[in-house]
Formats: C-alpha cells, structure tokens, sequence
C-alpha cells in the first residue's frame, strides 16, 4: 500500500515517504544523540495553531517531511517504544493509516490521545507524561519556538513542571533535513525553475519596459505583479499547479541609493530609479509543495568601469564559491573561496563583501545548520541543497545624486550538490554582464577609417590557381599528394581524439509542440456560455464548439475535431458528421496523461435547416484552420532561442541605411511585396518596410557568416547572413536572411517596346544597365566597409565578425538540392546565395571531402561532404562536371581539408552509424584510410585482411548470391567478367573437337542475330557500352544505385 486516504478522500498521506523518513529520523536520533539531539530520550514537538503570517517553523517543517501535511495545535512526542499524538478528532482520523506502516518501519507503537471540543487537553498530556516517567529523563524540544496557543502554552508550562531534563533538538532537526531524497529534490528544482522564469519571463520584461516607455512605477507595484506570477505559475509559462505553489517572501525590488541585502528586506513605495549609473535589484523566491527556491538578480543601467568591475569580481567569487560546494569538503571553504577571489581581484572591494556566502534551503528558507560563511566546519554532502547568495553592500560612488553615492549588488541562485558538479537549477535566469548591464546614453567616439582587410586564405586561394603552368603540373600533383597524405594523419588523430571523447555528435534538439490536451477552452463550468437552444453552438471567442448531447451543452475545442462535413438525404434532412482526433497509440500524449480515459471518435447530428448545417460546417472549418496556424507558428517560435534587444542609434549615431532592398525567404500575406530598409545599428541590423508588421532584427552576436557578393554575372547584388540560431522572418523560421537588389529586369519582354531610332542596336540601353549595376555595387561596398569598420572595433572583437566575399574564379557547377546551381567558394565556407534553397557550409565544420564517381570516361562526379558531427546528414553535391575536378582538389588542399576519391556512390548514412556504433573498431582500422584506393590497392597484395572492415569493396561477396541478386542480371559486361568466362571457356574447349566448337560459334551468332559481326566490332561496342556505364568494372548493378 503506497497511500493512505482518509477524511473524505481530501487528505492522502503518502505512507512509502512515511516509513523511509521515520526510518531516517530513528536511525539519525539513535546516531546523533549526545550531538545534535540533545542527550533526548524523547523528542516533543509542538505545532502552533493555523497563521496568515509568512513564516518558518521547524515543528511545522517535521509535520511536512513526515506526514506531507502541516498539522496546527498537534503534540507529537516520540519515544523509542511509542509515537503520542495529541489532536482532534479529525486528524486522529487521518493519521489512523500511519499506525501499521510505523510498526513495520521502526517497531513502534503509535497512541492516539483525541482531544475533545472544549477539553483543554490537561489530562491527556498527564497520560503521556506517565507513559514517559521510567524510561525518558531527557525530554528534547525546539527551544527557539516560543508556544502559541492555549494548548501550546499549557503543554509548554507542563513540560518545564515534569520530572524532565529539557534540551535542544533544533540542530538534529537541521541536520536531518539537510539531506533531500528524490522526491524532495524534484520539489526543489520545480520551485527553482518557477522562480526563475518569473525573473526571465515576467520581472525582466516588466522592468525593461518600464524604463523603455520612461513609466514611473514604484517597487510595491512590481512586486505585487511578480507575486501574481509566482501565485498563477500561467503568467510565467510555467505548467504548475496554482494550488501547489506559493511565495518564500514578498518578491524584493530596490533601486536609488537604499539598499538591504537581506531576505527580510521589503520593496517599499520608491519609484523604480533607473537614471544613469543607477542599480536595480531584483529577488524573487518561490515554494513548490513547500520546498524553497531563491533567485536573486542585479541590473546595471549605463555602469561606470568600477561599476562594471564590481560586478564581474561578484559574478567570479559565485562561482568559486558554488565549485567549492562538493562532497567532502566543508561548509566555510564555499565562503572561503569567494573571498579569496575577491581579495585577489579587487582587494578594495572586501569590506564590503557579505559575511556569508548563503544558507541551506528546503522546507525552511534558511536551514540555520548549514550558514555558508567562515565558521562553519560541517562537511558537504550530495544531495543538500543551498541558496548561493553573495553581494557587495553600499559601495561609495563619486556622484553628487544622492541615489548614486552608494550601491549594493546581490546575486543569489540554488544549488544542488551532486556527486560530481554542483546543478545550478536557477540558470535559466542569466546573469552574465552582458544579459544584466544596459547602456542607453553611451557616447560613441569618432574613429579612423579602418582599411578594407582581405580575408585570411584568399590572396593564397587566388595564387594557387593563377600560378598553374603545365610544365609544374606533376611537381604540384606530388606535392598535393604528400599535402595530403599529412593531413589524412592528422585528420585520423583528430577524429579519434574526439571519438575517444565522445563528441560523435550532438541531438537534434527538437523541441515537443503543445498536444491537443494541453489547449483548454473553458477552465471551469462557469465559464460556459447560457444555453440558448439545444442547437450546436460555436464560440469563436473561446474556440469551442458546443454540441447538444443528451439534453446538455458538451464544450469541446476546436482542435480536438479532425474533420466535419455535411451532407444532405432525400427528405431534405442534413446531417453534420464531427470526426475527432483521438490517441492512436499507448505512447500518444494525451492517452499517457489521462489513463483510462474513454475518448470520443464520431459524433453525428441531423437538422432540418440545411442553411444552418452548411453555416456550422464552414464556421467551424474557418476556426480550425485560424486554431492550426497558430498553433503552428507557436510550435515553430517555441524551438527560436532568445535573442539579445536591438539597441537603436538613436542620437548616439546616424545608422547606416541600404535602402529599397528586398528580403529573402519573404513576409507572409496576401498584399502585394514592398521593398524595404537596412539599417545598422549599435548591436544588430535592423530590416523594415512601411508596412509596420513586416520588421526582421539581426542581432550582430547571432550572426555566424556574412557575406557580400556583388552582381557579376547574376541579375542580383546581395547581402547574406547565415546565422547561429534561428530567427522568425513573417511566420517563417530561418537560419539564412538575405537582403538583395535586381540590377536589370530578370524579365524583358521581347518585341514589346519599339526600339529607340538613335539605337537601333540597344547600345546605350547595355551601358545604362552596366552603370547602374556598377552603382548599386558600390553603394553596397560603401555599405559592407563601413560595418567591416564597425566590426573591427574593441568592443566587436570577440565577434569576429567579416563580410566575406566569394571567389568566382574557383566556382563550380553543381546539384546541391534538386537544381544546378553555380557553386563558390569563400575564405570561410562553400556557398551558392542565388537559387533559393541557399547553400552555406561552414569550412570548420568539415570532417572530410569524398568525390565520389572519378573515374576515367566519367563526364561528371558528386563531391559528398562529411561532416565532424556524425548524427548529421552527408551533404551531396551531384553533377559535378569532370573539368572542375582538378581545380577542387587544388582548393581543398589549399584549405587543409582531406579528400578521397571513389568510383561508387557510398552508403554513407550506414557507414557513419556503424563508426558511431564502434568508434574503436574505426580507430584501429586506421580511421578514415578505408577511403584510400591507392592504399587500399597496394594493401590487398599484402593480405587478404584489408579488404575487410571499413573499405567499400567492389568484389561481390564470396558467398552465395540470394535470389534477388542472381535473378538480377547486369546489363553492362565488365572486363573481370569478361576474361573470367575466357577463362571457364578455354578450360571447356581442352575435350571438344573443331567441329564441335565451329557449330557452338554458329548458334551463337544465330542467337545474337549478328553473324556479320567481326570480333574487333563486337569488343568496341563493348567498351562503349562500359564507357556509358557508371557501375565500375566488377559491379552487378544494372544502373547506378543511390546509397545516400
């Protein structure tokens, strides 16, 4: 029995956590006796009656742990023989359940001493007292907990009349809590992820639109709606139970000059200040089944450099302290670290550093036996939880504002300790420097003109094909060929030290949409609409459609229905047919979380109005699909991560501006397109029409390539970034945003406009349009160097950020996705950006290069690029013409990337699941050398043994063929073949006559049809035909198979 249910089934005490934690409190008593419990023979507890007031008690946290519940005006007494409990009648009811499960778990006797209505409970207690005068001499209480109530307070002067010795039994209480089983650690980091989505999702946004909009609102105000969030779990896109959480305090926000950074501190009725130089800090605590949680968070708005410095060395000495928070070491060694830290980076900055590094935290918000500062000698242990709090208090600063000559700084988060690394379950809430500081009024300074910078590898790239000669044709193939032969060995070491790591991939990291039980169209009865007829009903407001089934109005949402139709009889009768979707299999997410549930398939409905039926139909229809593009959408931004806020020139700078651009994947909508603006702002670009729901941010942190290619040969001169993360263009999801300009119409009409008599030839029409695409690239080139000298600032460094600009003289033509495309190479990636899908690969992400169907007679070959993240899908690019093979080879040698050659298409999805399956077995096989031909042709004479493994071989299997292969026959003889059967046939002709063999040669001409064939003839079309082939001399295969 896992439960035990009592008093009307609203109580559930769980019995399975009751026996475990009795067993932990006996067990903990018997060891800690002399140290922690006080020399207690007998352990009194006291629970005060119920209280509005936001308080910790460890009487009502034992209550909790045990029993799950808080049990107000209850004595427990424990003894080794017997659990009193004095109460009233209907908790002696609930507790009835527990009696077997603590005879079974620690051998004791549980005694109910019911307390009457009116009955002070005087000769109750005596009956325990009784029960306790020859075995207990010391009684254990909790000494800080002063008696509230009529029973506490005779049950407290009782106690202090007895017989007894009376000791503490609070720090036996705090040890035995310190430890979280499973279950408590669940309830821990719920809390934890509900306080700080509060602090992301709620305060965060509520604070910055408050000082964007310049609003004056007071702390007071933003507490109440951050306690609104922790209280309705809704607002904070948290999926908890309203009726399990609550606040571990009044949220705290402090701001211009007065600071407390203690958790008692309250946010008073001072508006939010935010002027320059100011700090605002921010707290936020939750409970989940009353577990604590702490966050705590400081901004910066437009800090100075000490500023800045302060809150850096703060952020360090957190992190010390946390890495310092593992089994075995001990409690003030977590303080210790964080002022060291301090000491060693700012050593002006200690004395004002909090004395404690933070608290435990569980069941109470700050478990007195577990202080994190300098004078506690406990030993950490897994499992104990912490609030890591750390701030400097009232630092001066140089200002006249009196609501800037002092600032505090606070950052707290909880921490669980594990075996290995301390878990950080607040860190959804960031709060590095770059996330917490905002600058509005920084002053950018006029800087010289950056010289345009060619990027690394180009002028060499270039070199390389325009040095080639003839008579240097073999030295460069042998030193190619060495090249090579160096990077094979250090791409083989390479590969294995990260196998060995286990870096052969990441996930896809696909993130789940909202089921169909997760969408709710009213949240209770109330909320239904007043019937007005028993007709179906559709409301629109709350997308539901309502159906009249046994006399009552049945709400179901919009979303739950797959398909509705109507459909008309002969005696004018309609009838609506409402198919629903329903859970098609055990894994499906709406059987799992309602099990047992009986779901509705099909519902039909007649009516007499046909113009009704058809009016539903088509409502509902219309509904349905508005419901499913949302929720679509929903899905597709629920996988964007967050991006950084676009900080406008404003007055600081003009922006630099691109104007009647055009974007690519284009704005949703029905209206016709409109061309737009690029601007470049303080930290991204910003992309816009005049339409005011068409805008796109390009944050300059989220760009990975950018790229300028100018208008050559193409119709466009384009700006294209391929991006770190996806963003939302319209309703689409992107990795690529390109911005664009047509040079010359793509379309002309032909014959539709009379030519000019002063030119008959279109002459002037040719260099108008060549001018015009030599402005419109140099318009773009001003562009692109302006923001190269943008991004070559200090403050931009770290991005290593540059437009890069492909090199036309090293493209190719290609098949990338479905058609051909023109192929080019840039200093960073391979990329073709005017067909539409785009193609960008990044070079640094290339594991090697296989160019697959080389082979003399071969007027085309694929090039498949295999990446270093194995779980990822192979890039094909088919169709290559065989005239561009040397000029890629040059390239990826000039680029440090290996490339094999193979005669076959290779099935590479098995071959890279089968090194993921056994990274080792690839590593001793000599890694990717199985690609060798070369090596792999001159191996096979050695030994037999290095056909096997990894290498592709073309030889069919020594075993027997399976049905399908022998019926199979090719349609292309090889020579192999070819000399096999001369072979088998000369073998023959030892025993056969010159008659015999001159009627076989005559049947066979007869049968071919050819008799005037010679045999030169027949041999040369032969070789045409394997000519034509793309199989190689060996294979079985009729045509060329597609093993991607």
């Amino acid at each position: 029995m896992a439960n035990g249910t009592a008093a009307g089934d609203l109580y559930t005490i769980n019995l399975e956590n009751f026996s475990a934690r009795l067993k932990s409190l006996y067990s903990h008593w018997t060891r800690n006796k002399s140290e922690l419990w006080g020399s207690a023979e007998a352990l009194a507890i006291a629970t005060p009656p119920h209280s509005e007031d936001l308080r910790y008690l460890k009487s009502s946290a034992l209550n909790i742990w045990l029993l799950g519940y808080e049990f107000p005006e209850t004595i427990m007494v424990f003894t080794k023989k017997q659990i009193h409990f004095l109460c009233s009648a209907k908790k002696a009811s609930l507790l009835e359940v527990v009696k077997k499960p603590a005879k079974e778990a620690v051998g004791v006797e549980l005694v109910m001493h019911v307390k009457a209505k009116g009955d002070d409970g005087n000769s109750l207690m005596d009956t325990i007292f009784r029960s306790m005068k020859d075995s207990v001499k010391t009684v254990g209480h909790i000494a800080k907990e002063a008696p509230e109530g009529k029973l506490l307070e005779l049950w407290s002067e009782i106690l202090k009349n007895a017989e007894f010795e009376i000791g503490d039994i609070s720090g036996g209480l705090s040890d035995l809590f310190a430890f979280k089983d499973k279950g408590e650690i669940i309830n821990v980091k719920k809390a934890a992820y509900l306080s700080a989505s509060v602090m992301q999702s709620v305060v965060v946004p509520n604070m910055e639109n408050v000082i964007d909009e310049e609003k004056k609102v007071t702390h007071s105000s933003l507490m109440e709606e951050a306690e609104k969030a922790i209280m309705d779990p809704t607002k904070a896109k948290v999926k908890l139970k309203a009726d399990n959480v609550d606040i571990c305090y009044p949220p705290i926000f402090q701001s211009g000059g007065e600071f407390d950074l203690r958790p008692s501190a309250q946010s008073n009725d001072e508006h939010l200040y935010y002027d320059s130089e100011s700090v605002i800090i921010c707290a936020i605590g939750a409970r989940y089944a009353s577990y604590c949680a702490n966050v705590a968070r400081t901004f910066l708005i437009d800090a100075n450099t000490l500023q800045s410095k302060a809150y850096g060395v703060l952020l360090k000495a957190q992190e010390a302290a946390i890495k310092a928070l593992v089994p075995g070491n001990k409690l003030n060694a977590a303080y210790q670290a964080a002022l060291s830290l301090v000491e060693k980076e700012a050593p002006e900055l200690v004395q004002y550093f909090t004395k404690s590094a933070g608290t435990g935290i569980g069941l109470e918000f700050r478990e007195s036996g577990l202080n994190l500062n300098a004078k506690n000698d406990k030993v950490v242990k897994a499992n104990m939880v912490f609030n890591v709090s750390v701030g400097f208090q009232n630092i001066p600063n140089e200002n006249k504002n009196p609501k800037k000559q002092k600032y505090s700084l606070l950052i707290a988060d909880t921490v669980i300790v594990t075996e290995k690394i301390p878990e950080i379950c607040t860190q959804k809430s960031t709060k590095a420097i770059k996330d917490v500081a905002y600058q509005f009024n920084e002053d950018v300074e006029d800087r010289p003109a950056a010289k345009v910078r060619v990027p690394a590898g180009q002028e060499a790239l270039m070199s390389k094909t325009t040095l080639r000669s003839d008579n240097q044709e073999a030295s460069k193939e042998e030193l190619r060929r060495q090249h090579q032969q160096e990077l094979a060995r250090a791409k083989n070491e390479e590969t294995a030290r990260r196998l060995a790591g286990g870096g052969s991939g990441a996930g896809d990291g696909r993130a789940s949409s909202r089921s169909s039980s997760d969408l709710v169209a009213y949240k209770n009865v109330n909320d239904l609409p007043p019937p007005r007829e028993l007709k179906i009903q559709i409301d629109q407001k709350n997308e539901a459609v309502l159906l009249p089934i046994y006399g009552s109005m049945v709400p179901f949402h919009v979303s739950t229905i797959r398909t509705v139709s109507s459909q008309q009889d002969t005696n004018r009768n309609c009838y609506i047919r409402i198919i629903f979707n329903i859970p098609t299999n055990p894994q499906d997410a709406s059987s799992s979380k309602y099990q047992g549930a009986i779901f509705l398939k099909e519902a039909s409905f007649r009516s007499k109005d046909p113009m009704h039926s058809s009016q539903v139909v088509q409502v509902i229809k219309t509904l349905r699909r508005q419901v499913m593009a949302r929720e679509s959408e929903r899905a597709e931004r629920a996988t964007l991560v967050t991006q950084d806020r676009l900080q406008l020139a404003g007055n600081r700078f003009k922006p630099l501006r691109l104007t009647d651009l055009w974007i690519r994947p284009v704005f949703g909508g029905r209206g016709r397109k409109l061309s737009g603006t690029l601007e470049a702002h303080f930290n991204g670009f910003r992309y816009s029409t005049s339409r005011a729901d068409e805008r796109v941010d390009v944050m300059f942190a989220n760009i990975k390539h950018a790229f300028f290619q100018p208008a050559e040969k193409e119709m466009i001169t384009l700006l294209h970034f391929h991006l770190h993360n996806h963003i939302m263009v319209g309703n689409k999801k992107t990795k690529d945003v390109q911005f664009y300009v047509e040079v010359m119409d793509v379309v002309q009409t032909l014959g539709g406009a009379k030519r000019s008599a002063y030119d008959p030839d279109e002459i002037e029409e040719e260099q108008r349009e060549r001018d015009r695409k030599n402005k419109v690239n140099m318009d773009f080139q001003s562009f692109v160097n302006r923001v190269n000298d943008i991004w070559g600032q200090p403050t931009m460094k770290d991005l290593d950020l540059e437009f890069d600009v492909p090199l036309r003289e090293l493209g190719f033509h290609g098949v990338p996705y479905k058609a051909s495309a023109f192929i080019v190479p840039t200093s960073s990636c391979l990329v073709e950006l005017v067909e539409n899908p785009f193609l960008v690969v990044s070079l640094g992400e290339i594991e090697i290069v296989n160019l697959e169907r080389v082979g003399l007679g071969q007027k085309n070959f694929d090039m498949t690029i295999v990446f270093k993240d194995f779980k990822r899908d192979v890039l094909r690019i088919d169709s290559i013409p065989s005239s561009s093979l040397d000029g890629i080879k040059e390239w990826l040698d000039t680029t440090d990337i290996k490339y094999y050659e193979s005669r076959l298409n290779l099935n590479w999805r098995q071959i890279l699941k089968t090194i993921t399956d056994d990274p080792q077995s690839f590593i001793d096989d000599g890694g990717w050398e199985f690609l060798n031909l070369e090596a792999s042709d001159s191996d096979s004479e050695k030994s037999e043994e290095s056909d096997q493994g990894y290498e592709p071989s073309d030889a069919e299997p020594e075993s027997e063929p399976s049905e399908e292969d022998s019926d199979s026959e090719s349609l292309v003889e090889s020579d192999d073949e070819e000399e096999e059967e001369s072979d088998e046939d000369s073998e023959e002709e030892k025993g056969k006559t010159w008659e015999e063999l001159e009627r076989e040669a005559s049947n066979a001409d007869k049968e071919k049809g050819d008799d005037s064939d010679s045999e030169e003839d027949r041999k040369r079309r032969k070789m045409k035909a394997f000519g034509k082939s793309r199989a190689p001399p060996s294979s079985s295969f009729s045509k060329r198979p597609k093993m991607r």
